[in-house]
């Protein structure tokens, strides 16, 4: 199992300071190219929010070689797929597509991060900036339930702290986006020194490197700047939110702070997620929306990032049924864990599963560069597949048991989400 766990991959430094990792896959005549520049919402400060996510959009609107628009027409014309994610933590662009395509991929992704800027003009800005407005409104500020992240994590962490903002920015501050501030942005963290370049796939190394060195060497290297630093808060008592909404059914939030990304602590709450609502038959699945009736859905699950980490615990009441009901039913089957214990059925089931979802996701070459990625932004080892399944296989019920007891029985932040009461009429 180790040696399909393990894979075979070459890593090095441009002088500019790129990290390149090469990830030769020669099965299917695919490659894969995936960058991840260290930027996220977590660089931002209080009153500038919304840069990364911003420029998630900007990096897709031309450079000084490529016109608006075109990076997708080429990538698409290849027969090929792109897209771009930010999160708290990372920002990263990504596409596969025919391996006889790897100099368009390698260009296209070189001369938007040497050459943007001066492409970069206030027509643009102002173009990606109301559409980041608009994306806002759509799924946050106008979309049921769409405010309950922001609401939670404003409230979870205090203001100081880089997880207090949503990674989409708050509205007023994305208005106010200037141009030299985001200049002085991209200049900051989009320089060779600040990313990772895999490629996998259907690659020939020595040619790969020729390609590399060709379009991203003469990059001029950025000045060095402090990472984000900030201790993992704690609450000092449960804490309640209530906000109506234009929902139709209530729904509770139950969020508690966990473990860090790939930190003890992670993946024993990534399995008892999985116990509690990762299937039909799982604990509070099996209890609130089959035999009960109370819920109409309900998820669990561990959300880590570099920083801190929380767990979190997301149920939509029937009809008719009250919030203080599904919340009790929720907090007592957390109490039967803390009383009785779990299973060693519970616990394999959920090994299995995560196990069987871990190595299919291995098929996928633009799934296993992001993990390579992934792996070498948090573990600084791009081959850490074995170490992250044995993470999980390791696991015993003493260990599952500690740290849910550990995390579980601090206090808890919770929102509850209600449909808009009716005006009554005259």
């Amino acid at each position: 199992m180790s040696d399909i766990l393990s894979i075979e991959y070459e890593k090095y430094l441009l002088d500019n300071g790129l990290e390149v990792i090469l990830y030769p896959e020669r099965s299917l005549p695919l490659i894969s190219v995936n960058l991840w520049y260290r930027v996220g919402s977590a660089n931002e400060t209080e009153g500038k929010t919304g840069f990364a996510h911003l420029f998630e959009h900007m990096m897709f609107q031309g450079s000084k070689h490529v016109p608006k628009q075109m990076h997708f027409k080429y990538i698409q014309e290849a027969g090929g797929q792109l897209n771009g994610s930010t999160s708290l933590d990372r920002t990263n662009y990504y596409q596969s597509l025919p391996s006889n395509y790897l100099e368009l991929a390698l260009w296209l992704e070189s001369d938007r991060m040497g050459f943007l800027i001066p492409a970069l003009n206030q027509e643009k800005l102002d173009n990606q900036i109301d559409v980041v407005k608009n994306e806002r409104r759509q799924r946050y500020d106008n979309a049921p339930y769409g405010l309950a992240w922001e609401k939670i994590f404003s409230n979870l962490y205090p203001k100081a702290h880089p997880y207090h903002w949503p990674t989409i920015g708050w509205m007023e501050d994305i208005s106010n986006i200037n141009l030299s501030d985001v200049k002085n942005f991209f200049h900051t963290y989009y320089i060779p020194n600040n990313a990772t370049l895999v490629i996998g796939g259907d690659i020939n190394k020595n040619r790969a490197k020729d390609l590399v060195e060709r379009y991203f060497g003469n990059i001029a290297r950025g000045n060095e700047f402090q990472q984000v630093k900030a201790e993992a808060p704690e609450l000092k008592e449960n804490l309640m939110l209530l906000h109506e909404d234009n929902v139709s059914l209530s729904r509770i939030y139950l969020v508690w702070h966990s473990s860090e990304a790939y930190k003890e602590g992670d993946a024993e709450m990534d399995i008892l997620s999985y116990i509690l609502a990762g299937s039909k038959n799982s604990r509070l699945y099996k209890k609130l929306v089959f035999e009960s009736e109370l819920a109409q859905d309900i998820t669990a699950f561990e959300h880590s990032s570099r920083l801190s980490g929380d767990f979190i615990i997301i149920a939509t009441a029937k009809p008719g049924i009250s919030l203080d009901k599904l919340k009790k039913e929720i907090i007592d089957e957390i109490n039967l864990i803390f009383e009785n214990g779990l299973k060693e059925e519970e616990l394999m089931k959920a090994k299995n599963n995560i196990r069987a979802s871990f190595i299919y996701s291995m098929q996928n070459i633009n799934s296993l560069t992001n993990r390579i990625n992934e792996y070498n932004f948090y573990l600084n080892e791009p081959d850490s597949f074995s170490f992250d399944l044995k993470r999980y296989q390791q696991v015993d019920l003493e260990r599952l048991y500690k740290k849910s007891l550990e995390y579980l029985s601090k206090p808890f932040l919770e929102l509850r989400i209600t449909p808009l009461k009716k005006s009554e009429g005259i």
